[in-house]
């Protein structure tokens, strides 16, 4: 086959690809990896073949608007709180609005839909991969009637509030029956010559099929297809640290802000800085993953502090009794993968449902933000580490990651499915039928 897989330019939402498209190329299949230029030495980095499409002036756009302050966009989402039940209409609208008009339009540019159209249209693969955020190659998906896979890295939440969004709206009077993300989609399609009807529509948004690495317990209600898979690891080129190679001597807690929060942002979603202090008489080993415009006197820190810019998490999260984190997509993956206790700080987007899930599952802490202070991380440090329930939890859940198909035997299934769906290339505009 020929599988076109496709990522906005995003490092952390292209990492959870590329186990995937390694299995791919592993099995003889072509891979080439679309997406914004500025991901280019990234995807050469992971030894894909990268294609690059569309230019970066509305990601530029939407990270300079979210980095100057995430709040008002993010209490918009509520995933947590709404996980089973919507606030209301209005809420449920002004959701799909938000995540339209400040995600998915600006992260899919003309110019990259444009191109990973031609693109498609050129190459002509047998499938098209993209992560949930990158709607273009849904788009070109569909444009060429080529069947399509999106690959999740967290709970799915983009489809799980369509589902009550749809609900909700079914129970409108016409004249309120508003949908700002099929509107997007209609016009986009229109600019290809291509109809859409609002079937059509919700075939774009979910996909032929959904894979979903996350454990059982911690996925939400199916939308579509879902094709299970083990979560892999991968974080770029890294080397293991020395240090790492001797068994600490006492417990061994990781803490993390992730790169993704640094990199989009350029500041800390809390103050672990001066939370570090408070753990002095811990009897543990606290490993903070840092970089000096975090920290900025690591001399004055307790003894039990060791201070690393980076380290693999993969290498590291073995060694550790518990982690702090701010809920991101690979720290969460990479944790429940070791079954490793979680203490999720969670801010952003899927993070506090994360929290959540893991609180309710047994195997974590749920500390909001809000919540933070030198008491309650303490306490929730000290916990993390000495119960045994927690522990029993997070090692439930690594079974659960562990007992799902590896991503070389997803290829297979995907070579099954490919070869036995047959659709024709959408009507254009003015065909008959």
């Amino acid at each position: 086959m020929r599988v076109l897989i496709t990522c906005f330019a995003h490092n952390t939402h292209y990492h959870p690809l590329v186990p995937l498209a390694w299995a791919l190329r592993a099995a003889g299949h072509e891979v080439r990896v679309a997406s914004q230029p500025a991901l280019t030495e990234v995807v050469n980095g992971s030894g894909l073949t990268a294609q690059p499409v569309g230019d970066l002036d509305s990601i530029t756009e939407l990270m300079t608007q979210i980095a100057g302050d995430p709040t008002p966009y993010q209490r918009g989402l509520d995933f947590a709180e709404t996980r089973h039940l919507p606030f209301g209409w209005e809420h449920a609208l002004g959701q799909q609005t938000m995540m339209t008009a400040m995600s998915f339009a600006p992260l899919n540019g003309d110019t990259t839909i444009d191109d990973l159209v031609d693109v498609a249209r050129s190459w002509r693969p047998d499938l098209i991969v993209w992560e949930p955020f990158t709607y273009a190659g849904a788009i070109a998906a569909h444009v060429t009637g080529t069947p399509h896979a999106r690959v999740l890295w967290g709970p799915d939440v983009v489809l799980n509030a369509r589902a009550q969004f749809l609900d909700l709206l079914s129970r409108q009077p016409a004249e309120r029956r508003e949908d700002p993300m099929a509107e997007w989609l209609t016009w986009t399609l229109e600019r290809h010559g291509v109809t859409a009807d609002a079937e059509a529509v919700e075939r774009i948004v979910t996909a032929d099929w959904t894979i979903d690495p996350a454990p059982a317990s911690l996925r939400l209600p199916a939308v579509g297809d879902v094709l299970p898979m083990r979560y892999v690891p991968y974080n770029g080129p890294s080397v293991v640290p020395d240090w790492l190679l001797t068994p600490p001597s006492r417990p061994r807690v990781c803490l993390t802000l992730g790169v993704s929060a640094r990199e989009t942002f350029g500041r800390d979603a809390v103050p672990f800085e001066d939370l570090l202090h408070a753990l002095g008489d811990v009897d543990a080993e606290i490993v903070a993953t840092l970089d000096a415009a975090q920290l900025a006197d690591r001399d004055a820190l307790p003894e039990n502090i060791r201070v690393v810019d980076f380290v693999p998490l993969d290498a590291l999260l073995p060694t550790c009794s518990a982690i702090v984190h701010h809920g991101g997509a690979g720290t969460h993956s990479t944790a429940t993968l070791h079954g490793v206790p979680q203490i999720i700080v969670g801010a952003l987007w899927d993070a506090p449902l994360k929290a959540l899930l893991h609180a309710e599952a047994g195997a974590g802490i749920d500390l909001p933000p809000d919540k933070l202070d030198t008491g309650t991380l303490r306490a929730a440090i000290v916990r993390a580490v000495e119960d045994p329930a927690l522990a029993a939890g997070a090692k439930r859940l690594r079974a659960q990651v562990l007992a799902d198909p590896t991503p070389a035997a997803v290829v297979t299934r995907l070579e099954q499915l490919t070869a036995a769906r047959s659709r024709p290339t959408p009507r254009r505009r003015g065909e008959s039928q």
